[in-house]
């Protein structure tokens, strides 16, 4: 899969994630592994990047006497969902058609 487009769809994953309710690094990585493998290293700076673009906060909670990071989803986040779902059916289009003319190839 081409890079930039794994990217943009990662981050949309995290804030589909997110708008499920607030969570920590570790348990996005479970949440999201049925549909993909995502290391420590690959999450955390996806997750900085979406809260520079305002699409997510962070704030800390202490648990066992430690603190941890959440990260809740912004009405900006919501509105990248939306405009990725928007964005999709036009890319479904362009999926079948190659699937189509290269299908009696």
């Amino acid at each position: 899969m081409d890079s930039q487009m794994k990217k943009g769809m990662v981050e949309v994953c995290i804030l589909s994630l997110l708008s499920r309710g607030d969570s920590y690094g570790y348990r996005l990585i479970k949440d999201i592994e049925p549909i993909m493998t995502l290391s420590e290293s690959t999450l955390y700076p996806v997750l900085r990047r979406l809260e520079a673009a305002g699409s997510l906060t962070v704030y800390s909670v202490e648990h066992n006497s430690r603190l941890r990071k959440y990260y809740a989803i912004t009405e900006d986040g919501r509105k990248r969902i939306a405009d990725f779902l928007a964005e999709w059916a036009d890319v479904k289009k362009v999926y079948d058609f190659i699937a189509e003319v290269n299908d009696g190839a």
